[in-house]
């Protein structure tokens, strides 16, 4: 039977945006969840500056591109396999060098879920769950920087040139943890613990009747976190609260969006998961509490929360259900707008496969930029990444 253990966990964030702008409700957006919202149609390229990097394949440079951090020089990759592979690519897709430190030693990793780049000192930092291991960009170990005991952190961003911000998935809503800690880049000392409280607890295991048999969606509950970057700050959520807060480099921290109805008081919920921030839109999903399941027989039975994906206009201060589309497909090729922020350059990457790009190209469905990068492309051809840039960054 193939169930989706979607992480049911209350996700309440609304994706708060970060331009100085006139605010309601005395400082903050509301957003009521249970409201329908009229529909919008929207092109990426309107608003967002759109660049192809096909990245160059050769004996040595077989990859399946999946990107773990892009800098202003350079681009990190791996592959989906643990093979322990750092594909360095330069900004154009040129292969420069790769990295592997696979292994069980203390200077070590045994596997890459998240890289920070800090192109700045030369550095990059790999997660090995009780440490970050910390390599120049040529593979070289440079030290460690242990976590607090019995702490498990993620999620890592970049606070300023000194410290970095990330989330402590040990917190529980128990008092002697905070979610969020602020952490000294040289030595990982604690800079900052950022404390939040939960407001209510979800159970973990939905009990399903569909079609004349019973399916069950399994879920690991636990208070998500999220760190989302945002020029000189980062909006943090604690999915379990129904404020989202902006922080900034002084260590203060304003509410930034507000769900209604509130947790405590709503018992049809619906979770709300932050996606990417512009300028002028907010994009984020609204997914239904209660599951719903596709499928005849236990066998293709699928457990899946329905969806709606929503944007907010700054200027227009309204709530609009939308679809984005990719204006280089000629048939209509949604862009995918809930994902995790990147940096003040990259709002965020995606991974185009090659054989997806010819396909098109002969079917004469791609044009501008996306075609001339797929003509020269074959089926075997590495990955080409798509990066999404800001064009500017006006304050509303």
């Amino acid at each position: 039977m193939k169930i989706v253990n979607g992480i049911f966990i209350v996700i309440l964030f609304v994706t708060a945006g970060c331009g100085e702008r006139e605010k309601d409700n005395g400082g903050f957006i509301t957003v009521d969840i249970t409201k329908n919202y009229p529909k919008k149609e929207m092109i990426l390229q309107d608003f967002m500056s759109v660049e192809y990097v096909p990245l160059e394949t050769n004996d040595e440079f077989i990859c399946q591109g999946i990107v773990l951090a892009v800098g202003k020089d350079v681009m990190l990759v791996k592959n989906e396999i643990n093979d322990g592979n750092i594909y360095v690519f330069d900004r154009n897709g040129k292969g420069l060098r790769i990295i592997n430190r696979r292994g069980q030693g203390g200077d070590e990793y045994n596997y890459i879920s998240e890289i920070l780049l800090d192109e700045e000192n030369n550095e990059m930092f790999i997660n090995k769950f009780e440490k970050l291991l910390v390599y120049d960009l040529y593979g070289n170990f440079k030290r460690s920087l242990p976590y607090k005991e019995g702490s498990y952190y993620s999620n890592f961003t970049e606070f300023d040139r000194k410290y970095i911000i990330c989330k402590d998935n040990s917190f529980e809503g128990v008092t002697d943890r905070s979610p969020f800690v602020v952490l000294s880049k040289q030595d990982g000392s604690i800079i900052k613990e950022i404390p939040m409280i939960i407001q209510q607890k979800i159970e973990t295991v939905k009990k399903i009747s569909h079609n004349g048999f019973t399916v069950f969606s399994y879920s690991s509950y636990f208070p998500a976190l999220s760190i989302t970057h945002c020029h000189e700050s980062c909006l943090l959520t604690v999915y379990s609260c129904d404020t989202v807060y902006r922080y900034f480099p002084d260590h203060s921290m304003t509410p930034f969006m507000v769900r209604t109805p509130s947790l405590e008081s709503n018992n049809t919920i619906s979770f709300l998961s932050p996606g990417i921030l512009t300028e002028r839109y907010y994009f984020f999903q609204k997914e239904k509490s209660e599951p719903e399941v596709k499928g005849t027989t236990p066998e293709d039975a699928t457990v899946f929360y329905p969806k709606n994906y929503l944007m907010y206009d700054i200027q227009e201060k309204k709530i609009y259900e939308n679809t984005v589309y990719n204006d280089d497909y000629s048939n209509k090729m949604t862009v995918e707008m809930i994902r995790k922020g990147c940096n003040d350059e990259i709002v965020f990457w995606q991974k185009i496969e090659a054989y997806e790009l010819v396909e098109a190209y002969r079917k004469g469905q791609l044009k501008g930029k996306l075609k001339d990068v797929a003509e020269k492309l074959d089926e075997e051809s590495n990955p080409v990444i798509m990066l999404v840039k800001y064009k500017s960054w006006q304050r509303y």
